[in-house]
């Protein structure tokens, strides 16, 4: 065997066993949520409700908040009806004098905090043209500050109890710029460096931070998404998007994977298939990557006779847009508490 083969193999046997030694770590760091207790963030519907489901199905204590306390009365319902020990907490978490006040009501009344989700969002969709710095702002506030704030709120408890686990909520918007998304990804990019980072320090202490990127999700939000410019152009590729299976994942699905990727402590977590691609892509070629988004965005509606003011997804849904095109997105209104506001 010359030097070239014995080099082949002694690399191959090399990353077999570090392949082995890591999937055995993974499988000592695995955890149980029976007992536990968790606090999500834009827990009273989409993706936040369905973790909150499976959560609870594992005997979990959850306690969701968000900001419309009609919807947290219907999530609290739905989870109640699965025999869930629920705390429901009508709050804007972008508030910084808020984190502490939740920690403590959590804390108070169902026990130290062991899992925090992180995943209440905004998404505005539109050209550059139509976005103000306020739209920057309303999204970092909610995916950079937010998270920032409850950490800083629950990580000295885990600390004295040398177990935790935190999952931010980011998006391959938050690793791949995407045109008409420039405010949502600025600010998952932002969150993804902020998870990447805290994962690092808070290892030592037994607190296991993962950062979730998942891509085009079936949660029903599509309803809930802001929309300037062109607003039913936008919302018309936003939304078959969304729809589309092999692009897409189920907000269920979704919630399975991040929860798994919790209970074993992972760092990072991309998702579907689709995304885990892009996101190679843009790592090998991000010059590549960045020429097809060129081609991507002209593909998308103009600025020209747009709008600035936002508006939902369900105010400005074409009366003409197929309903086979958006189906499977919008079966997920009702199951998933996205009943737009009336």
């Amino acid at each position: 065997m010359g030097k070239l083969e014995r080099g082949i193999v002694v690399g191959i046997a090399a990353a077999a066993v570090m392949m082995a030694f890591r999937q055995r770590r993974r499988k000592n760091r695995a955890t149980s949520f029976s007992g536990k207790v968790a606090l999500i963030t834009g827990g009273s519907r989409g993706l936040g409700l369905e973790l909150a489901r499976r959560l609870a199905n594992e005997g979990a204590k959850v306690a969701i908040c968000a900001r419309d306390l009609d919807e947290l009365e219907r999530a609290k319902a739905d989870l109640e009806a699965r025999g869930a020990d629920v705390l429901i907490l009508p709050i804007d978490v972008t508030d910084p004098g808020h984190a502490e006040e939740i920690a403590r009501s959590v804390e108070e009344l169902l026990g130290p905090i062991d899992i925090l989700i992180n995943n209440a969002g905004v998404i505005q969709v539109g050209p550059m043209d139509q976005m103000r710095h306020e739209d920057y702002e309303e999204a970092m506030r909610l995916h950079f500050w937010a998270p920032l704030y409850l950490t800083e709120a629950v990580v000295s408890g885990m600390r004295e109890r040398r177990a935790g686990r935190i999952v931010n909520i980011a998006s391959i918007g938050g690793k791949i710029g995407v045109p008409h998304l420039l405010p949502y990804c600025s600010s998952k990019f932002a969150l993804v460096g902020f998870t990447e980072g805290l994962r690092a320090e808070l290892a030592e202490d037994g607190i296991y931070v993962t950062c979730a990127c998942p891509g085009l999700m079936r949660t029903g939000s599509h309803v809930h998404a802001k929309f300037k410019g062109q607003q039913e152009k936008e919302y018309t590729w936003f939304s078959i998007g969304n729809a589309t299976p092999l692009l897409s994942i189920s907000s269920g699905e979704a919630a399975e994977i991040i929860l798994n990727a919790c209970r074993h402590g992972d760092a990072e977590v991309i998702f579907p298939l689709s995304a885990r691609i892009g996101t190679l892509a843009n790592g090998l070629v991000p010059g590549l990557t960045q020429d097809v988004m060129a081609i991507v965005n002209r593909l998308l509606p103009g600025p020209e006779g747009g709008h600035l003011e936002a508006k939902a997804g369900a105010e400005v849904r074409p009366e003409n847009l197929p309903s086979f095109l958006t189906g499977l997105s919008d079966e997920a209104i009702v199951p998933n508490n996205e009943l737009p506001a009336t």
